[in-house]
């Protein structure tokens, strides 16, 4: 079974805040937004500008879930998909509870709670009470989502780095695609922690200032945490996820194909899925991390696919790098673009301006710029470890 995917609902939660009018005020803001903290919470020591949740964001507590669930990054994404209930409740309540899935990208399930308990361990030689190492596992987060949403079709875990949010709403397309399902709540989750820092900070990818991407002097990554979740259907909507391209490059264990091969893939992949032509996107939201190798490679392979004249940039300023959230958070970053947006505000790319020679000259968001009508579609990127891409298209119906 063939047909399009329609993309009904969403719901996002990161440093931008958790509903709507925030991330369009982030989105279009005049002037960089403090929306970063700098913080040594995950990094004693070293203060780093990380994109934390707002302090007037409070997690729910899980007492309602079984010990093994209750991790912050399961709190998070229960938080992030109450908004969408009703959606949920309805799919269900109108196809069966065997026909929605739930498909989630996610790199640290409970591995915050890990460290505590590893922490006392070491001080003590006991494990907290209650603790349980399954709060660990990848897949936790989308049985939990289905266990306490009563949906009882597919739930699957997609764990690829910060291409899994992304890849998470491809899979689900592809289920819809094959009549496996009538609905999929789909989207992924990060929640920040010491582990994810340390990790980056290892790879020396980590910059001690807001980071600055395709910018000549780019220092590294920023690192976030967030959430966003879609219900998606075959039953029309306002915006479908019109083309998605997967691709992978195996060439370096982090570092992506230099000549951005894999990238420029997942992109015409993505194209010729949704039949459309390079020209007729309006906006590419960039993978953007301001390190070397990524922006290198992708303002490549962009430059390929799209020419230098497309209107692009990266958000990761506003919300630091979500990780496995990142590919689902921008992927709802474009949602919002594509509706009640009648001049056509794209999403200002913030760096200090300064060029680097060696990259192809994009066109780059600046304060204000918009289309002077609606989008009607939207490119966005997510690579990862190992050479994993996936670019999303999602366009107006």
């Amino acid at each position: 079974m063939n047909g399009a995917v329609f993309v009904p609902a969403m719901a996002a939660c990161s440093a931008l805040g958790d509903d709507a009018a925030s991330l369009r005020a982030g989105l279009w803001a005049q002037q960089l937004p403090e929306s970063l903290q700098i913080t040594e919470r995950y990094s004693p020591g070293r203060p780093l500008p990380l994109g934390c949740l707002p302090a007037h964001i409070v997690l729910p507590t899980l007492d309602f879930a079984p010990l093994p669930q209750r991790s912050r990054n399961n709190a998070l994404a229960w938080h992030t998909v109450q908004k969408l209930r009703i959606d949920i409740d309805q799919a269900a309540a109108r196809w069966g509870a065997h026909r929605v899935a739930v498909v989630v990208g996610t790199s640290t399930a409970g591995v915050q709670e890990g460290e505590r308990a590893a922490a006392q361990w070491r001080g003590s030689r006991n494990f907290p009470q209650g603790f349980d190492y399954a709060v660990q596992e990848m897949g936790n987060v989308a049985a939990f989502l289905a266990q306490q949403l009563g949906l009882q079709g597919p739930a699957h875990t997609i764990s690829t780095a910060c291409s899994s949010g992304a890849k998470a709403l491809a899979s689900a397309a592809r289920w819809l695609r094959a009549g496996l399902v009538d609905a999929v709540v789909a989207g992924g989750v990060d929640a920040l922690c010491t582990f994810t820092v340390a990790g980056f900070s290892a790879l020396e990818a980590v910059s001690d200032a807001r980071c600055n991407p395709l910018s000549a002097q780019r220092r590294g990554i920023n690192l976030g945490e967030g959430a966003a979740f879609f219900v998606l259907a075959r039953e029309a909507a306002a915006v479908r996820l019109a083309g998605w391209g997967e691709t992978q490059d195996a060439h370096h264990m982090s570092a992506p194909d230099p000549m951005g091969q894999g990238a420029a893939m997942a992109m015409q992949q993505a194209l010729q899925r949704a039949g459309m032509q390079p020209q007729q996107v309006d906006y590419v939201n960039l993978h953007g991390t301001a390190t070397q190798h990524n922006d290198a490679m992708e303002s490549l392979a962009v430059a390929q696919v799209l020419g230098r004249e497309t209107a692009v940039s990266s958000t990761k300023p506003l919300t630091g790098h979500t990780l496995a959230a990142a590919g689902a958070l921008e992927a709802a970053m474009a949602w919002r673009l594509l509706q009640d947006n009648p001049r056509g505000l794209l999403p200002v790319h913030w760096s200090d301006g300064v060029a680097d020679p060696l990259l192809p000259a994009l066109r780059l968001v600046q304060p204000g710029m918009a289309l002077g009508r609606p989008l009607r579609a939207v490119l966005s990127n997510s690579f990862a470890f190992g050479g994993s891409n996936c670019a999303l298209l999602l366009a107006s119906a």
